[in-house]
């Protein structure tokens, strides 16, 4: 029993690590496109394929059930706040190098924190704060506000990764009731509905077949990945899995060099480490309060 428990775990954990490289690849690509058509259309891209493709793929295999929400107006909220998201990040990319954009992605687990203290009132130890403002810490190092990064677009990882916050904090209260591949059919196709209402705006011919190569591997990297990380909380839990998702940076730092000859200096390496120590401390204390038993309230 304990033998198979362990082999379901680490196969949640491959899962995983196959999911972030497809995110790596995923921003990596989308970094290479902006330079030929607007980001919209890239945004686009990805979530008419993820809508397709899970229609396509679990539709005739789940039937109505895939439609089943208790939530629609939540469904809805969800789905934009998740394209606002990737609007936001794919955005920021073209002014970022993959590996420190990628990076400053993981501050989201501490700004998670910080919002559930700030807005939900959730009690905070001192330890949390300090690595709260450790993990901002090393994200003013990746970005270098002044630095190479321009003006106001210095703004959009910080105003992406609050977005993103919020999602994950709906996307924690929702996943109590519904079902993983009913969010994932939903976020889909609101993200495509509204993308669709928005990327005639900006459409402009596509340069030639590579390109429409690289749109196409966008939207198979983000359906993709997102269906891994699906079957990987399927396996194990969330305390386990969460330390393995800094592997993304790593990805995220080798294609960045294998496309685009980039290396992160001294001052963005010391920062994605205090983002990286920071949040992996911040994951262990969750595992760890996790096993503690539940302390009745007081009378």
């Amino acid at each position: 029993m304990a033998h198979a428990a362990g082999a379901r775990t680490a196969l949640g954990i491959g899962f995983l690590v196959l999911a972030v490289a497809c995110f790596a690849v995923l921003d990596t690509a989308v970094k290479y496109v902006g330079a030929f058509v607007p980001v919209l259309m890239a945004v686009w891209f990805r979530y008419v394929f993820q809508a397709v493709a899970v229609t396509v793929f679990m539709l005739p295999v789940r039937g109505r059930s895939l439609l089943r929400t208790a939530h629609p107006r939540f469904q809805v909220l969800r789905g934009c706040l998740l394209l606002l998201v990737s609007a936001l990040s794919f955005l920021a990319v073209q002014y970022m190098p993959v590996g420190e954009f990628t990076a400053f992605v993981m501050t989201t687990p501490l700004v998670v924190t910080l919002l559930a203290a700030l807005f939900l009132k959730e009690r905070v130890s001192a330890l949390r704060w300090t690595l709260v403002g450790g993990g901002f810490l090393g994200a003013l190092l990746v970005v270098q506000p002044g630095g190479d990064v321009i003006g106001w677009a210095s703004l959009l990882p910080l105003l992406m990764v609050f977005t993103y916050a919020w999602f994950q904090i709906l996307t924690s209260r929702m996943a109590r009731t519904e079902d993983p591949m009913t969010l994932h059919f939903y976020t889909g196709w609101v993200g495509a509905l509204v993308a669709t209402a928005a990327v005639p705006l900006v459409w402009q011919a596509i340069p030639d077949a590579s390109t429409f190569a690289v749109l196409c591997l966008i939207g198979l990297m983000g359906t993709v990945g997102h269906f891994l990380l699906i079957l990987a909380f399927a396996r194990a839990p969330a305390s386990t899995l969460t330390p393995y998702l800094y592997a993304q940076i790593a990805f995220a730092m080798f294609c960045g060099w294998l496309v685009f000859d980039h290396i992160p200096g001294s001052l963005e390496l010391s920062g994605i480490a205090l983002i990286v120590v920071c949040g992996a401390t911040a994951s262990w204390l969750t595992a760890r309060e996790q096993r503690l038993p539940v302390e009745p309230p007081e009378a």
